[in-house]
C-alpha cells in the first residue's frame, strides 16, 4: 500500500522568526503555539509520525496543519471563518429600534422621561417592528453606536437679573439665617413650592433627544 508523502516545508527568514515567536511565547494562544511548532518541526525535515510522537498530537492534526501551511503559508494557520447561527433580526429592524431610542418617550405617548432598554424592547414589539426582542439585544445594538438614552445631562441658563439676591435669601434660610440673624431652635423653615426633582413650573427650553455619543439634555430652569 503506497504511503502518502508529507508536504515539504521551506521557510523564509521572516516566516521562521514569526513562527518561533509564536511557538515559544507564553502569551500566545495554545492552538497557535501548537500549529507553529508543527511547522517548525516539519521545516527540519521530520516526518508527520515523528512530529506527532514528539508533540503528543494526533497524526491527522499534524497532517492538517502541515498541509495548510504548505498551501497557504502563515494565513493557513488561522481558523477558517465559520458561518455561525443566522441573525434573528434584520439590519432594518435594528436601525428602527435605534431611531426609536433617539426620540423622546413623550413623542411616542409613553409616560416616561427616559428610555430604559426593557421599555425600548417592549415598545418595539408594540409598534410591530419585531415580534420578540430582549433588553440585552437592545443594549447590544445601542452600544454599537454609543447610544445611552437612559442617561441625561442637565443644563441651565440664568437670565434673571435679580437671581443673586433671590438666591441669597434661600441660601440663608438653608443656613438657618434670616435677614442676617441666626434662627432660634424653635424656628423652622418650610418649603412647599416643589418636590424633589419635580419643579412646579414649565421649562424654558425643550428637552433635547439623545443621539450618537450624546446624552439627552434637560433644562432645569
Amino acid at each position: 500500500m503506497p504511503v502518502a508523502v508529507a508536504c515539504a516545508i521551506f521557510l523564509t527568514a521572516t516566516d521562521r522568526k514569526r513562527l518561533k515567536k509564536v511557538a515559544w511565547s507564553h502569551k500566545s494562544e495554545y492552538r497557535q503555539r501548537v500549529r507553529a511548532q508543527i511547522v517548525l518541526h516539519a521545516a527540519r525535515g521530520r516526518s508527520n509520525a515523528r512530529i506527532a510522537r514528539e508533540t503528543g498530537l494526533h497524526l491527522d492534526t499534524v497532517r492538517r496543519w502541515r498541509r495548510r501551511f504548505a498551501e497557504q503559508g502563515l494565513a493557513g494557520l488561522q481558523d477558517r471563518q465559520r458561518s455561525g447561527r443566522p441573525s434573528s433580526f434584520t439590519p432594518l429592524q435594528a436601525v428602527e429600534v435605534k431611531a426609536l431610542a433617539c426620540r423622546l418617550p413623550a413623542e411616542s405617548g409613553v409616560p416616561l422621561s427616559r428610555w430604559p432598554c426593557p421599555e425600548l424592547a417592549r415598545e418595539a414589539v408594540t409598534r410591530g417592528i419585531v415580534t420578540f426582542l430582549s433588553a440585552s439585544t437592545v443594549r447590544r445594538w445601542l452600544k454599537a453606536d454609543a447610544l445611552k438614552p437612559w442617561q441625561h445631562h442637565s443644563w441651565i441658563f440664568i437670565t434673571d437679573p435679580d437671581f443673586r439676591p433671590r438666591a441669597q435669601r434661600v441660601l440663608d434660610l438653608y443656613a438657618r439665617t434670616f435677614e442676617g440673624t441666626a434662627m432660634g431652635d424653635d424656628e423652622y423653615v418650610i418649603s412647599a413650592d416643589e418636590k424633589t426633582s419635580v419643579q412646579a413650573r414649565c421649562r424654558c427650553h425643550p428637552t433635547l433627544a439623545p443621539g450618537r455619543a450624546r446624552a439627552m439634555r434637560v433644562n432645569h430652569a
